[in-house]
């Protein structure tokens, strides 16, 4: 009751002060790329609903057409506006939309398209059980996505084999501990990954796996998974995520902090 109520005073005031904002971006990208002025692609939210989600479009009308859901910051389907709306997070400001509707959390795991819901395992379906959410601790751990899957040469199987199964471990673990105080610290590290922008943890992976030489092909596909395949990945995850997630929410936060420790020493010893 408490989130729910903190999500719509939040979300609510939140557009409030933002509309001229949105006004100037929407009119903007109708001007220079034509309507619609919003992305309302499918994501799929609490018990499996699916629901339309407000962006704001910045990739080219038959973007989904044309490509998968896992989009590098130099992947051609983005316009030139929606280039810059993309690399200062502001094409995500209409969810606030969502979140007053009830479809999704200021705090919960990221909602997802159909094709990688569907790739979740029994277990991993309790990410369902909640709200989406515009930010938790995957996000934040895998705050621009988009530039590091631009390293790599293959964007959507580097996500589906490396990025993804690491949002899942992050995702559970809010899950299973998610509180009031938990989505307050969550929303205070956001505020921070957005002012400051340090380094996301998940870049790491191109040192630990290689990924910007990777040529290995997908593992993790929605056509093509065996099912023993499958049932063998299910049952690791079960094994690791929450042991794993605990992990990895920890490295987050020491790393945010470090990085946030980092720059606030930099600035005093330029001044001196």
């Amino acid at each position: 009751m408490l989130k729910r109520a903190l999500d719509v005073f939040i979300s609510a005031t939140a557009l409030v002060v933002l509309l001229p904002a949105l006004l100037v971006i929407a009119a903007a990208i109708q001007l220079c790329d034509g309507r619609p002025v919003f992305y309302r692609g499918i994501r799929i939210g609490r018990y499996g609903t699916p629901f339309r989600i407000f962006k704001f479009r910045t990739m080219a009308v038959d973007a989904e057409r044309l490509g998968g859901s896992a989009t590098a910051d130099t992947d051609v389907r983005i316009t030139r506006i929606g280039r810059a709306l993309r690399k200062h997070k502001l094409d995500e400001l209409p969810q606030f939309i969502n979140v007053l509707l009830g479809e999704m959390s200021l705090v919960g795991p990221r909602p997802e398209v159909p094709e990688y819901v569907a790739l979740l395992s029994e277990a991993e379906q309790l990410i369902l059980s909640v709200r989406p959410g515009i930010t938790d601790w995957a996000t934040l751990w895998d705050a621009d996505e988009g530039a590091l899957l631009a390293l790599t040469s293959e964007p959507e199987r580097t996500y589906v084999d490396f990025i993804r199964p690491e949002k899942i471990k992050l995702q559970l673990h809010y899950v299973r501990t998610c509180s009031f105080w938990t989505d307050l610290l969550i929303m205070w590290k956001t505020v921070h990954a957005i002012i400051f922008r340090p380094t996301p943890p998940s870049f790491a992976l191109l040192r630990t796996r290689n990924l910007a030489r990777r040529q290995a092909p997908c593992t993790a596909t929605v056509a093509s998974n065996a099912p023993s395949e499958r049932e063998a990945a299910q049952n690791k995850n079960e094994r690791e995520s929450e042991i794993d997630g605990r992990g990895l929410a920890a490295e987050l936060a020491c790393h945010l902090e470090s990085s946030f420790i980092g720059r606030t020493l930099g600035r005093r010893q330029k001044k001196r």
